[in-house]
């Protein structure tokens, strides 16, 4: 299959399906982290002008879409306007990959105002995919099977959100679990 991770630079999906022999490509305004098949590009770019694709998987920035942006991003707040720019770009986002995507396709954000806009989510914590932690994370699909528990275990630890800050916190919070990656790759691909 041909499937493509779009606004992921960490390439930690992507490489959970090339290590089950898809043809696995990230995609992201930055270079790729960890080197691999990376379209450096516009993710519109990447759907429309290197498909076709079986599956897309989005990744889109969550900063003015979060609901913990609330007192930037909120009504009546200074940056209002990025989360209003920011939810038109996401919808017009994902109906362009459900409508690219042969097999179907995937969106991935935290608590969002983005799900009133597209549809709600199913929630997800990294604790019921092997890793001890916490950071609630909506996952919506189209056309594609909802993910389900792989290996629940103890422990709830905040560390995203206890990260201090650094050069590279944002991306660093962003990345995808490895356990919910292989999740996803063992039962999308």
């Amino acid at each position: 299959m041909r499937v493509l991770v779009g606004c992921e630079e960490s390439g930690v999906v992507r490489d959970a399906f090339l290590a089950r022999g898809h043809d696995a490509w990230s995609n992201d305004l930055e270079p790729a982290r960890r080197g691999g098949p990376h379209l450096q590009m516009c993710v519109t770019k990447a759907i429309t002008e290197y498909g076709p694709w079986d599956v897309i998987i989005l990744h889109p920035d969550c900063t003015a879409l979060s609901l913990s942006g609330n007192r930037w991003y909120g009504t009546g707040m200074p940056l209002h306007h990025k989360r209003l720019s920011a939810i038109d770009w996401t919808a017009d986002l994902w109906a362009l990959a459900k409508g690219h995507a042969k097999i179907g396709c995937a969106l991935e954000n935290p608590t969002s105002v983005i799900w009133q806009r597209i549809g709600r989510p199913r929630y997800y914590q990294p604790w019921q995919f092997g890793h001890g932690e916490t950071k609630k994370t909506g996952i919506l699909v189209d056309r594609l099977s909802e993910l389900e528990p792989t290996s629940i275990v103890s422990g709830r630890e905040q560390r995203v959100w206890k990260m201090a800050p650094s050069p590279t916190r944002k991306r660093d919070r962003s990345e995808t679990y490895q356990g919910i990656a292989d999740a996803m790759a063992a039962l999308w691909g």
